[in-house]
Parts: C-alpha cells; sequence; structure tokens
C-alpha cells in the first residue's frame, strides 16, 4: 500500500484537531489493506477450471488474467487513497477555494488565479507561475470573502475594515489584495517624536466606523482588556507611569530588564501592546519596537501610528511575518493567553522563539492566571524550552477594573540560550 499524504503548499493553511471521524479513517484503512490483499491472493491462485489438467497450455491468458486483476488492484488503491484523502482535509479543516462557486466575486476569482511567469521558469527559485497567497480557512467563510471582494476597481474601497476584521479572526488570513482605493482620513495635528509619544491623539484622526465608542472619553471608561484599562489617556492616565513607577512586585521597570541584556537590546516585538505605550517608553530609550494589534473595540493601530510608532495588523494565529532570530527581545502580557487547546499555546510559543535571537530576552509581563493549572501549564511549556530565568515573579493584585478581587499573575524575564 502506497502512503497517503496532503500536500500544503502554501504555509498560510489553517488545521484544526482532528477529533470526528477518526475511528472511520482507520477502519477504512484497516478494510484497503484486507481487500486489497484478497485481491492480490485471488489474482496469483485463480486458475480456469478448463486449464486445470494443463496449467501451460495458454500461458498468456494466465499472463492477461493476472494483468487484469492488478490493474484492478490499482485502481482499488486509488480509489482508497482519494477517499482517505478527501476525509482527511475534512478532519483537517483544509480545503482549496472552488472558483466555481455562483455568487463568487469576480475580483477573487481573478486574483486566485494563477499567472504564468512571462520567461517561463525562474533559475532561481524553480517556480513557473505566480499563485495567490490566500488563508485555506477562507472556504469556510467564502460568503463574507465574497462580499468583501465585491468593489467597483480603481474606486473607492468600501469602508468595510470590521469586515476584514472578522474575517482575520476566523482564520482567514492573509486577505486577498484588492483594486480599490482605501478610505483616507485626515492625519490632523500629529508631532515630530519623541513628543507625539505622550502628545494626545486627534479624535478626528482615527476611524471610529465599526466601533461602539466614537470617542476617547468613550474609550477610557472601559476595561477594553486586562492591559488596557483608561490606556487612551496619555495625560492623566496610568500610561504614563507603566515600566516607569511600580505598582506591585509583578511589575518591572523598563531600565531594570534593559540592564539584563547588557547592552544588547536594540529591536524588540510587543505582542498585544495596548495603545503602544511599551513601544514608547522603548522608542525613548532608542529602541525600535514593533507593536502587534488588531481593532478590537478600540482603534489600536490609527493610535499606536500617531503616537509615531510601528503597529502590525496580525492575528496571533498567523506565523509571525520576520526571519529567524531578529529580534533581541519579545515582551508580552496577557495578550499571550490566545485560549483554546494547549497545543495552539505551544504553537505560538514555539514562534516566539523562532523570531527571538540567542541570548535574547522574553519578558511575560503580568500574564493572568486563571488558576493554578493554568500557571503550571505554562510554567511546564517554558521550561521546555531552556530558558535561563533571569526574573520571576507570582503574586496577586487586585483587578484593575474595581471590583476588588485579588487576582494572580506571573511576571518573568527569560534569555533564550544557545542551541546547537
Amino acid at each position: 500500500m502506497g502512503s497517503v499524504s496532503l500536500k500544503i503548499e502554501d504555509g498560510t493553511a489553517r488545521f484544526k484537531r482532528a477529533t470526528l471521524c477518526s475511528s472511520a479513517v482507520n477502519f477504512l484503512m484497516l478494510f484497503s489493506v484486507v481487500t486489497t490483499n484478497l485481491f492480490a491472493l485471488y489474482a496469483f491462485t485463480y486458475s480456469p477450471k478448463q486449464q486445470i489438467n494443463n496449467p501451460l497450455h495458454h500461458p498468456h491468458k494466465n499472463i492477461s488474467l493476472i494483468s487484469q486483476q492488478v490493474s484492478l488492484i490499482i485502481r482499488e488503491i486509488d480509489s482508497s487513497q482519494r477517499k482517505l484523502a478527501q476525509m482527511e482535509k475534512e478532519l483537517l479543516g483544509y480545503d482549496t477555494l472552488d472558483l466555481s462557486r455562483p455568487n463568487l466575486a469576480s475580483e477573487l476569482k481573478l486574483f486566485l488565479q494563477h499567472h504564468q511567469l512571462p520567461l517561463g521558469k525562474d533559475s532561481r527559485t524553480g517556480i513557473t507561475e505566480m499563485v495567490a497567497s490566500v488563508g485555506h480557512s477562507c472556504e469556510k467563510s467564502a460568503d463574507l470573502l465574497s462580499q468583501y471582494m465585491s468593489y467597483k476597481v480603481s474606486g473607492p474601497c468600501p469602508d468595510d475594515w470590521s469586515l476584514a476584521q472578522k474575517l482575520i479572526l476566523k482564520g482567514c488570513e492573509p486577505l486577498p489584495r484588492r483594486r480599490c482605493f482605501a478610505k483616507t482620513v485626515p492625519k490632523v495635528g500629529l508631532s515630530a517624536l519623541p513628543v507625539s509619544l505622550w502628545k494626545s491623539v486627534n479624535e478626528n484622526s482615527v476611524t471610529w466606523s465599526g466601533l461602539g465608542c466614537k470617542n476617547f472619553d468613550c474609550l477610557n471608561s472601559k476595561k477594553l482588556s486586562r492591559d488596557c484599562v483608561g490606556c487612551f489617556d496619555l495625560v492623566n492616565g496610568y500610561e504614563t507611569q507603566k515600566y516607569v513607577k511600580v505598582r506591585s512586585k509583578n511589575d518591572f521597570l523598563i531600565d531594570d530588564v534593559l540592564a539584563m541584556g547588557n547592552g544588547g537590546i536594540r529591536v524588540g516585538f510587543d505582542i498585544g501592546g495596548g495603545s503602544g505605550t511599551f513601544a514608547a517608553r522603548m522608542a525613548e530609550r532608542n529602541v525600535t519596537v514593533i507593536t502587534n494589534t488588531l481593532n478590537v473595540d478600540a482603534p489600536y493601530s490609527e493610535f499606536i501610528a500617531a503616537r509615531g510608532l510601528f503597529p502590525l495588523f496580525l492575528s496571533l494565529d498567523h506565523r509571525f511575518p520576520f526571519y529567524d532570530n531578529v529580534f533581541d527581545l519579545v515582551h508580552s502580557t496577557s495578550g499571550l493567553d490566545i485560549g483554546g487547546k494547549a497545543e495552539k499555546l505551544e504553537f505560538l510559543m514555539f514562534d516566539i522563539d523562532r523570531i527571538l535571537r540567542a541570548g535574547g530576552l522574553f519578558w511575560l509581563d503580568n500574564f493572568y492566571c486563571a488558576d493554578d493549572e493554568k500557571k503550571r501549564a505554562l510554567t511546564r511549556l517554558i521550561e521546555r524550552f531552556g530558558y535561563k530565568k533571569l526574573k520571576w515573579v507570582v503574586g496577586e493584585k487586585i483587578d484593575a477594573a474595581g471590583s476588588g478581587k485579588p487576582e494572580v499573575y506571573l511576571s518573568a524575564v527569560l534569555q533564550k540560550p544557545v542551541r546547537i
């Protein structure tokens, strides 16, 4: 029996754990093995009754019969492989977009077409055609994707950033490119660095469509996340004290952490960086930080950019678009808790490890531990990487939302080892 494999040419394919129909796959494989072996046994032992007395009387007929049986076996194997491949696709949640589907936007069909290279095969890369990069999970949201790709070519794009984000959160990432002009918002009141880091952002310079709040006062009155309570107030809020003053033993001073890097911290990556205050504090110290964010309930990306910082609009389900071993520091708060199965966090941690250079620092900043089991699971996962614990603190602090309940948080500074 030949092996059955699912070849995935695009690293953007999404997978989900196979929990259903596993027994069906096993049964089908067992059935295929038994069936093909019975066919083989039949082919090589059977002979017509009229040739029993003289089996060599018509040798060409025996050869022809064997050939027919072998062909039948091959067809049976091929059919079984196709069935198994289809079942594997269904189990893994992987499939390709069916361009023959009715009501699919013409722009989407055009974008997904393979385009042959004008000069044939490229001698350096070996490719012969250009293939569009679109997340395979888009198949599960084909109607939304078709809506996203419905627009007037060379005209203004629909004001549908929230639709794009909805697709991203459903695993449809990366999204296809579009041939329309994105809506422009006048960026009024922008200042040069370093003044821009702490100057209030003009409310008219960001997009409020698709959001519940329509101004920063509304946002500052809400608990948007554990790491963003009043985080859009750059004048009177706690953001002005973050990383330079401590409120609990879990809060580390930014200068203390930089000192652990022995002067080698130049570029960093902030995961779930709220309104960009971590990157702002690093910018004051001549460290360049990219902030990963999505506009969930607030215009994080535009706010961070207005401060003169670099926002990266990307979900944590997506592989980080950076080369290996390029960052001196990776910083993460409770945004690291992406939910779901434990394996999901493992994939994320391995990707963090991939982009962090040897000797670089991983700063886990006030990670919320819902219970002791969550804390133990994260601790076991971190220990698998062999990082050196430069600082490790587990402590309680009062819920920032004002509920008055103590919550357990883990903060740590870890150094990536050199692996040979």
